[in-house]
């Protein structure tokens, strides 16, 4: 009965549907929890079962309804200050990302972020310009441009938020602000582009759900994990996220 019912939520088989269904409650509980993680692990198991050209527009709807759900539980830690500078950097972004008709070489994207990411988290800090509105301006453009090619940005995007912000809650609340308004410009630019998401809907929508379940007991978890250990985690998740993206960046890079 379970596996019939999951058949009828998308294209993929029922077995397929509902262990991503339970990936995404365990992937929107990580990061809630440690602040990044869940959106890249989540990609890298939609294109194991996934159509190629599904895998990012869905993946986007997904990540954008998680992260509403994180924003309305999180909402009065947002920083205001970022969101005005971010915005309209994520809208020339998409405008970019859309017209945009030269690539950079496959791999390539993938070790910028890596570079940049590892550089967040053992090197010198960013320049206090960096930090400032044009700098937040600048990085809203950037990684929505890269969001709309690689699919998940939100290393990049959480190496940034983080520097210059001690207290872990309005971390997790800003990323995801950020990446709220980051993934909402893919439901236009793939519907322009053809993709029909109508033969996903019933999915996107439970994956969804399940999203905000994970949420809420990501939240609870990190009151469990002291400031000094969570510093920690985050730091160590974004390592070995980055390190991964060397090493796809490298394969395709140099064709192995």
């Amino acid at each position: 009965m379970i596996l019939t019912a999951m058949e009828a939520l998308s294209p993929l088989s029922g077995g397929a549907n509902l262990v991503l269904l339970a990936l995404s409650t365990l992937t929107s509980a990580i990061t809630a929890a440690l602040g990044v993680g869940g959106g890249v692990l989540m990609i890298m198991a939609l294109a194991q079962v996934m159509p190629a050209a599904a895998v990012i527009p869905v993946h986007g709807m997904v990540q954008l309804g998680s992260n509403v759900g994180r924003v309305a539980l999180t909402w009065r830690h947002v920083d205001r200050a970022v969101m005005a500078a971010f915005v309209p950097g994520v809208v020339l972004g998409a405008l970019l990302a859309a017209w945009l008709l030269v690539r950079l070489p496959p791999g390539v994207l993938e070790l910028c972020i890596a570079a940049f990411v590892l550089y967040s988290c053992w090197g010198w800090g960013l320049p206090k310009r960096a930090l400032g509105g044009a700098g937040t301006f600048v990085a809203g453009t950037a990684t929505t441009v890269l969001s709309n090619f690689v699919g998940a940005s939100g290393p990049l995007v959480a190496a940034f938020i983080k520097e210059g912000r001690a207290e872990r809650l309005p971390r997790v609340a800003t990323f995801s602000a950020c990446m709220t308004v980051q993934h909402l410009p893919k439901a236009i630019i793939f519907g322009a582009a053809g993709f029909v998401f109508r033969d996903w809907l019933a999915f996107i929508l439970a994956m969804v759900a399940a999203g905000f379940v994970g949420t809420w007991l990501g939240l609870r978890l990190m009151q469990r994990v002291s400031d000094r250990r969570f510093d920690a985690l985050f730091k160590w998740v974004l390592t070995l996220l980055a390190l991964r993206l060397i090493w796809l960046g490298g394969q395709r890079l140099w064709g192995g």
